[in-house]
Parts: structure tokens; C-alpha cells; sequence
């Protein structure tokens, strides 16, 4: 379920005769920002924007890129996009930093349907005017490369049928590949980037059952370079994506593990119209605090603010 809370009716020309006043003099009125923009819709945000070129002959987006900055305007910026090309700006500015940012490629990859991540890739071609998968190879190496371009370029079944042998023999492969880090990563790959979701997460239900553990768990015990880290994450988003976006999320907000503001950022805007009420429920069951408490105890200013808001908490 989303967390962000729309009006059913609403007036685009209003929307956008209020934010421009929001926005004129020096400063902005990034309360007024925050009450229209944090309560509006994919759809009614497309309206307002389209409404306020038409009025002001000037792009929404700029003005508010303009107007903001830091933390805010970035999250501001990235909730105007329309979803899909907001999907390839995200992939864009991750493969362009693909030393740290490869967990987000993976993301979109692992966590998108077929055809969600055909429209993505189409978005990334029609806006970069390059592939995708053309810009992940040219930014990674070896078996790196390999797993995230046949991640992002495969076109794989989306239905529930498995092969409950083929899950015995390949959860053996996985096991093998654990033992061994160097002469299975070929046959790793190909699991992982050829496999339907649910055969993929019938291996690793097969792994649990016969070894006692869970797969991402032995990954992440392993996980001591880019690739193996790219592994866990894959498997993670494949076998229980909402359980690995509210790890993210409370690892950015509390800002482990390297993550920061953009993660929580990322996590908040995609998934507020999705099911980041379902994360957000199962922040609570794990850590037994509410999400909207760790963001308001270390998040700031207005840009703590404006993710409350798409959280569903008013300020």
C-alpha cells in the first residue's frame, strides 16, 4: 500500500498558481512547497507541471531546482520526475558511480518485473541515447560485469511455473559456488540472471531446506568484494524485496554502512505510491520503532520535512 496521501480532486492551474507564488522573491515558501507537492499524486504532479508551462511558460522542475537545495531539492527533483524517467536518472547516476552505487543497478533489476524493467531500459535509451546494459559494461569488469549487464538485460519468464528438480540440482550449484568462490561464478551467473523469480526463490527455499540456513545469509558472511556484495543483494532482492528495502532504509537513516540521505531518498520517493507502507510496517516489526520516529530524530530541516510527508505523517 502507498504512504503517500493524495486528494482525490484537485486543480492543476491552483496547484501551480500556488506554487509559483511559493516561489517568487529571493527565498521560497517551502512549507506551501511541501503541502502540494508532497500530497499529490504521479499523475497530478504531471498535471501540475504541464499546467504550470502552460501558465509561466517555464519548466516546473527548474524553478524548483532554482529555489531548493541540499537534500531537499534533490528528493523534490527526483518526486517530479515522472516514474519511469525518474527510474533512469537514478540508474544513470548509479552506473556513472558503479564503484559504490552497483547495489541500485542490481535494485531495478532484481526487484522490477520484466516488463518494468524493459520500460526502464527504453526510458534510458530514449534519455541518454545509449543502452543501458551498454553503459554497465563499460563501467565494470569481469565477472561484475557480467552478473549486472545479464541482470539488466535479460528478459526473463513471469510466471509461477517451477521445475522443483532443476531448484534441487541448481541449490546445489549455489552451495558448490560457496565453497568454491572461483571456479563456479559462471554458473552463479546464469542462475541468477536467466532464472524466472519464482524458480530463483524456489532455489533458495531448496538451499534453506537442505542446509539449514538461508542463502543470503551465507552470501553476505562472504561477502568481502563488489562482486560477492552484488550477489547478496541480488538474492536478497529476489527472495524478499520489501525485507531488503527496509534494511536499506533504516541502514541510510541511521546512516550505516556507508549509506546516506540519498538512499533514504531513493527507498522513500520510488516506493510512497508502491508498498512503503508494507516496509515501513515491517520496519516496526523488526526494530520496534516506528520509521517516521528514526527519520524525525536524524533527519533535518525541511528535507526531514517533505519525507515525513510522503512517509503519510503530517507535520
Amino acid at each position: 500500500m502507498a504512504t503517500l496521501i493524495a486528494p482525490a480532486k484537485h486543480s492543476p492551474n491552483e496547484d501551480a498558481e500556488a506554487l509559483r507564488r511559493a516561489m517568487e522573491g529571493w527565498g521560497a515558501d517551502e512549507k506551501a512547497i511541501i503541502a502540494i507537492l508532497g500530497h499529490r499524486n504521479s499523475y497530478q504532479r504531471q498535471k501540475i507541471r504541464n499546467a504550470y508551462e502552460k501558465l509561466y511558460q517555464e519548466d516546473l522542475i527548474k524553478r524548483l531546482e532554482s529555489k531548493l537545495s541540499g537534500h531537499f531539492e534533490r528528493a523534490v527533483y527526483r518526486l517530479m520526475l515522472e516514474p519511469t524517467d525518474r527510474d533512469a536518472v537514478l540508474a544513470n547516476v548509479a552506473i556513472r558511480n558503479i564503484k559504490t552505487d552497483y547495489n541500485v543497478v542490481v535494485e531495478f533489476a532484481c526487484v522490477s518485473s520484466p516488463e518494468e524493467l524493459l520500460i526502464l531500459r527504453r526510458a534510458y535509451h530514449n534519455r541518454y541515447k545509449r543502452s543501458m546494459e551498454e553503459d554497465v559494461a563499460a563501467n565494470t569488469t569481469g565477472h561484475l560485469r557480467q552478473l549486472l549487464v545479464g541482470l539488466v538485460s535479460s528478459f526473463r519468464y513471469d510466471g509461477d511455473e517451477i521445475n522443483a528438480r532443476l531448484a534441487e540440482t541448481e541449490a546445489d550449484i549455489l552451495h558448490d559456488a560457496l565453497k568454491d568462490k572461483k571456479e563456479n561464478r559462471e554458473e552463479v551467473i546464469r542462475i541468477l540472471t536467466t532464472r524466472s523469480k519464482a524458480q530463483r526463490v524456489a532455489t533458495f527455499n531448496r538451499y534453506r531446506d537442505v542446509h539449514g540456513t538461508s542463502i543470503t545469509k551465507k552470501w553476505l558472511d562472504e561477502a568481502s568484494n563488489e562482486f560477492h556484495k552484488a550477489l547478496h543483494t541480488a538474492i536478497s532482492c529476489i527472495d524478499d524485496y520489501k525485507k531488503y528495502f527496509e534494511k536499506l532504509l533504516r541502514n541510510a537513516i541511521l546512516k550505516r554502512v556507508g549509506e546516506d540521505e540519498d538512499a533514504v531518498t531513493r527507498v522513500v520517493v520510488t516506493r510512497a505510491e508502491r508498498d512503503l507502507k508494507e516496509i515501513k510496517d515491517l520496519y516496526y516489526k523488526r526494530n520496534r520503532v516506528f520509521t517516521e520516529q528514526d527519520v524525525s530524530k536524524e533527519l533535518y530541516g525541511n528535507y526531514k520535512k517533505f519525507i515525513l510527508t510522503l512517509l503519510g505523517k503530517e507535520n
